[in-house]
């Protein structure tokens, strides 16, 4: 079975952020990594600072998902940093966008899993 194609990272994480600023929500690129084959880790972020981090992955069928990289339960603003600096270890072609809310759910089209 063949995955469909993938997005270059840079046009993928304007079009997130894009996508999330309609609301009026802010969304901002923290960290910009490789354009081409970079990840991208959102941070869905709350007023108080809190916030979970969502981390891309691939459904069985090869469509295109995130995950809940922190667990389910919003953790603070330490916490995420750290997060983030451990995975930047890892790849540091990472892209790492931040997007206000307080729902803690994504504002742009995402298949959680």
């Amino acid at each position: 079975m063949t995955s469909p194609p993938r997005l270059k990272t840079d046009i993928m994480a304007r079009a997130i952020l894009r996508q999330s600023g309609l609301d009026g929500s802010s969304a901002m690129l923290l960290r910009k990594g490789d354009p081409d084959a970079g990840g991208i880790l959102v941070v869905l972020a709350a007023r108080n600072g809190s916030g979970v981090v969502l981390s891309q992955t691939r459904t069985p069928e090869g469509a295109p998902a995130w995950l809940r990289a922190t667990g389910n339960t919003p953790v603070d603003a330490e916490q995420i940093q750290k997060f983030i600096e451990r995975q930047v270890k890892f790849d540091p072609d990472l892209w790492v966008l931040e997007i206000e809310s307080d729902s803690f759910s994504p504002s742009f089209e995402a298949i959680l899993l």
